[in-house]
């Protein structure tokens, strides 16, 4: 699930989903926005496996697992900076 196995293929392991995410967290978004945008660039891509708002939910979580996204107060979801 997280990364590609013989049953995830590559392009729907939570780990790709959540690199397309963050590409497009350019600005603090709210999650149903973040939504949005992802799912238009999927319907625009006309990929063959579209991804559910349940997969979206699980890549989320997983980036903030992983520390690389944070929330503000007022449910906008960011990306973190990570100092080296």
């Amino acid at each position: 699930m997280l990364l590609p196995t013989k049953g995830v293929s590559p392009d729907r392991a939570l780990i790709t989903i959540g690199s397309e995410l963050l590409e497009e967290l350019r600005d603090p978004l709210s999650v149903s926005a973040l939504w949005r945008r992802y799912d238009s660039r999927q319907r625009e891509a006309k990929t063959s496996g579209r991804i559910t708002f349940d997969w979206f939910s699980l890549a989320l979580a997983t980036l903030y697992a992983m520390g690389l996204i944070d929330m503000f107060d007022d449910g906008r979801v960011r990306r973190t900076h990570v100092s080296h």
